[in-house]
């Protein structure tokens, strides 16, 4: 199984970053491969960087990613969404098995994944089989809640994703 992590923090390396390889190690036993979108630069403002091109081929070919952005403005990162529009609507994501991720600084906008990140997903062809995860940044590597929803909905995440390369 292919896993990948995205990350659309405007730091490079940073606890989005990490939150979301918890998570897919905590999913699958693997981080996966990573697109830390920040570092993509200004190949994101257009079409046609080969850095960017390469990012949207390894996450479309992927079995499963999680997609992780802190909560700016009660939603997702601008620089995730540059990322996310380099991906052909309705087909670009297409069978690819996606959790939607944010970290926030307090609960107010724990509905945010679910809201905002996981419908753009869908959009572009992706399954989620699962409700987002919305963790808080200061304290999500001492809490169980990355734990409490693996064990809630890790099978039909792993499941669903299996499904896919299986059917490769």
């Amino acid at each position: 199984m292919k896993i990948t992590v995205v990350a659309g923090n405007p730091k490079p390396e940073s606890r989005t970053l990490d939150a979301a390889r918890v998570l897919a190690t905590a999913l699958t036993g693997e981080s996966g491969g990573t697109v830390d979108v920040i570092t993509l630069g200004a190949g994101l403002l257009g079409w046609g960087d080969e850095s960017v091109q390469a990012a949207v081929e390894t996450v479309a070919s992927s079995d499963l990613v999680v997609f992780a952005s802190p909560t700016f403005k009660a939603t997702y990162t601008g620089v995730l969404k540059l990322f996310l529009d380099q991906f052909a609507g309705g087909t670009g994501l297409q069978n690819v098995v996606a959790v939607p991720l944010m970290l926030g600084a307090g609960p107010a906008h724990a509905m945010a994944p679910d809201m905002f990140l996981k419908h753009v997903l869908v959009e572009l062809g992706a399954i989620t089989p699962a409700p987002g995860l919305y963790l808080i940044d200061s304290t999500y590597t001492t809490d169980s809640v990355i734990a409490d929803y693996v064990s809630r909905w890790g099978d039909t995440i792993v499941a669903a994703a299996r499904t896919r390369t299986d059917a490769s």
